[in-house]
């Protein structure tokens, strides 16, 4: 927020459109003296948003794949697996953040704690189920043309555990996205500012940030979703059945 002369906001609009014209163009804050929105502001919250959701997505998939390829590699570990993934999705956010403020403190090092640990299970998961989904036939060959465990892992099992893998991953970036508007509740600017602070930005404010961040974890699952597409081997893609919509048809009954 600059400190400088700004238009106020328009009158007469729709909710929507007056989002729209908060995330387009400044005007000036509910309580007066400040300007607020516009792409300059929203692109700077946007970028911080991105910078944190990225760091923690790097240290999750640093995490849980290996993890995941060694416990579905030796297959044990499911009970793990499941559990993390179970414990992952019941323990609230807000409460992490509000532990982790009692050992880290407030900022960068403890939103990245929060949002890692909401990340990691959906990974380990799904590492975990695309290594055991492999053809054990496939694999006990591998080991008969004489490759290692490891090389095994790397150019056997994981090549055709990607799709299921990236699904983890997608479904952790989709998560982590989205939740890390709450970073501002320890003092790490985010696309969550507007939508904490109504008193400064009002309802456009709320809504537009809301649309930003709903736009932003849109792109976000599009782009790994290709990534997907080009991490996967050609092998695997040919033999994906193809998807074909059609109503079923009834056989005529001849009549006598």
């Amino acid at each position: 927020m600059a400190e400088v002369s700004c238009p106020p906001p328009p009158e007469n609009l729709g909710a929507f459109q007056d989002a729209i014209d908060f995330i387009v163009s400044e005007r000036e804050s509910v309580s007066g003296g400040v300007c607020i929105g516009g792409p300059s502001e929203l692109l700077d919250l946007a970028a911080r948003h991105m910078v944190v959701s990225v760091v923690a997505m790097a240290i999750a998939v640093a995490i849980a794949v290996p993890i995941g390829l060694w416990l579905g590699h030796r297959g044990v570990g499911e009970f793990l697996a499941v559990t993390v993934s179970n414990v992952g999705r019941a323990v609230p956010t807000l409460a992490l953040l509000a532990f982790f403020v009692a050992f880290v403190g407030i900022g960068f090092t403890n939103v990245v704690l929060v949002l890692t640990l909401l990340a990691i299970p959906p990974i380990l998961t799904n590492t975990f189920v695309g290594i055991r989904q492999v053809d054990r036939e496939t694999v006990d060959a591998a080991r008969g043309v004489g490759l290692t465990e490891t090389q095994i892992i790397r150019q056997v099992e994981f090549p055709l555990a990607t799709p299921t893998i990236f699904g983890g991953i997608r479904t952790s970036a989709v998560a982590v996205v989205a939740t890390a508007t709450i970073a501002p509740l320890a003092n790490v600017q985010s696309l969550g500012i507007p939508i904490l602070e109504p008193q400064t930005y009002g309802d456009p404010g709320q809504l537009g940030a809301a649309i930003v961040i709903a736009v932003i974890t849109l792109a976000t699952d599009a782009g790994l979703g290709l990534a997907q597409r080009a991490a996967t081997s050609k092998g695997l893609k040919a033999a994906e059945p193809e998807k074909r919509f059609s109503l079923p048809l009834r056989r005529r009954e001849k009549t006598a």
